[in-house]
């Protein structure tokens, strides 16, 4: 139990070093707050993507053998982001991190079920779905206290040391034997990676390429019109091709990638979208919130770390706790109330936030978003656990967690797209109203405006023609074109958990103690 959940929580810190160290990673690399975005989703992709065909490729493999293979490659990546010295380099080692992860996920569940049986077992996956809540906490604040007091690359070069630590341990474990028998569906890897690749892709370049008309930056335009949004609907189209093909495979006999099943009934494609929708809506909120300290307020990486300890507090107490429930509610009526509960937190944190950390409203945002989040994505797999065939389980880990990432993914660029699209907005509003400084616009590149501090814009200024005076007023229209972004991006993720209101009212319905710690 423990080396498994030491492999969890390396996925964990992964990914929370990079959302926590979002400036000092750009600015040491000399690269805007997007490059480091890009890294998040492209992550997130890669375990969207490929997480199924992972568990296709544990089972051919052996669990023990890919459980140690993953972690190797893992280890290789943390060392490729402790020695990055370009945004490349961080971009090739967050995908060789997120192909490890989707191979390690799966695999996870396997050993944990060759380990233990009965009740034993249900207990030691509820425990292993509670470690990535409780390791947030401290990933959180070891990363930021690192970035803060020497350095971001150090968290990645004691992560090398973890993984060689998780390797050496795992020599023991028993795992499944391999099955070189076991079909991996080629055209199902295609079609599954491809379409979570092109919707990332599409909507993560949505500012840059034009959200409907072709920007300068967009590769082609047919007929002036934006490739982004195209781009978009072929993915959406792909997992559509998706999961026609798995009916069909199913229907001749051969294995597909994943069930069918899962997205056959209304209430399981219900709980998949719902569990997408808290995964983007999460996703958002934790990329905003750290450039928001960071950036904005120009606090500290331990700062951000302390200031989201009541959003990941209440994520965990929640995920621990909503199972327990003894009070006569439904499972759809706490689904329900679990949005009401994160549209409330996202849209106070959006009406209260300010150039300063006082308001305690924004601690009670955090909390309330924490409590909804929480509870929801534990409550939902159990759900879906529920609702299809208990020898499907090991298709219910991987579906879920697909849906999760692509979730974080989508939810990540589309905080970036958010942010940068209304940034740009209000900066040329600003300019256009103010004549003094109206004469910038020819030496600065307002097609791609990013998402800075005050410091960095101020050094950016002072290679132009700007007076002091001019710097003082572009300093301030950025101060408050920054704020006024944020605003409406958390007030657009508000909107968002209002509208996963509907697919929710289609999850099953079945009382909480109904569930108890049934699921896979």
């Amino acid at each position: 139990m423990i080396v498994v959940s030491l492999a969890q929580l390396l996925l964990v810190f992964n990914v929370t070093t990079l959302k926590v160290s979002v400036d000092p990673i750009a600015d040491e690399l000399g690269a805007g707050s997007d490059s480091v975005k890009t890294a998040i989703v492209l992550y997130s992709l890669a375990v969207a993507g490929l997480v199924m065909l992972g568990a296709r490729v544990g089972q051919r493999l052996g669990a023990r053998r890919a459980f140690r293979a993953a972690v190797v490659i893992l280890g290789a990546a943390m060392a490729l982001m402790a020695v990055s010295r370009s945004p490349v380099h961080v971009l090739a080692s967050q995908i060789l991190a997120g192909a490890a992860s989707a191979a390690l996920i799966p695999t996870l569940v396997v050993m944990i079920a060759e380990h233990y049986r009965g009740p034993q077992q249900t207990e030691a996956l509820g425990w292993l779905g509670a470690t990535q809540a409780i390791g947030i906490v401290p990933a959180f604040l070891i990363a930021g206290y690192l970035a803060t007091a020497i350095e971001w690359r150090l968290t990645y070069g004691l992560l090398v040391l973890f993984a060689a630590g998780v390797y050496v341990s795992s020599g023991k474990l028993r795992g499944a034997e391999n099955r070189p028998g076991i079909d991996i569906d080629a055209v199902g890897v295609v079609l599954a990676a491809g379409g979570v690749l092109l919707i990332g892709v599409g909507i993560d370049k949505l500012w840059d390429w034009g959200p409907w008309r072709a920007r300068p930056a967009a590769p082609l335009g047919l007929l002036g019109l934006s490739p982004a949004p195209f781009v978009l609907g072929a993915g959406i189209a792909l997992l559509y091709a998706f999961a026609l093909w798995s009916e069909r495979c199913r229907a001749s006999g051969r294995m597909p990638l994943i069930a069918p099943e899962l997205v056959r009934g209304a209430r399981e494609r219900s709980a998949l979208v719902s569990i997408f929708a808290i995964g983007a809506i999460s996703a958002g909120l934790t990329f905003l919130m750290p450039l928001y300290i960071e950036v904005v307020q120009g606090r500290t990486s331990l700062y951000t770390a302390l200031a989201l300890a009541p959003l990941t507090f209440a994520s965990f107490s929640a995920a621990v706790f909503v199972m327990r429930l003894t009070a006569r509610l439904s499972s759809r009526r706490i689904a329900q109330y679990a949005l009401l509960l994160v549209a409330a937190g996202v849209a106070l944190l959006g009406v209260t936030v300010r150039n300063d950390w006082s308001d305690a409203l924004v601690v009670l945002g955090l909390i309330l978003t924490g409590l909804g989040e929480g509870g929801l994505a534990t409550l939902l797999f159990k759900l879906l656990s529920r609702t299809v065939p208990r020898h499907l389980a090991s298709d219910v880990g991987c579906a879920c967690c697909s849906t999760s990432s692509l979730g974080a993914g989508v939810g990540t660029a589309l905080a970036a797209t958010l942010l940068i699209g209304f940034l740009s907005l209000n900066v040329q509003s600003h300019l256009t109203a103010r004549p003094s400084i109206a004469d910038l616009k020819a030496q600065i590149d307002l097609d791609r405006v990013s998402f800075v501090s005050n410091d960095r814009l101020r050094e950016a200024l002072a290679r132009t023609g700007a007076t002091p005076e001019q710097v003082d007023e572009a300093v301030y229209v950025n101060t408050e074109a920054r704020l006024a972004a944020l605003k409406i991006s958390f007030l657009f993720f508000a909107c968002m958990a209002l509208l996963a209101l509907i697919p929710a009212r289609a999850v099953s319905d079945v009382h909480v103690r109904d569930i108890g710690t049934s699921g896979p």
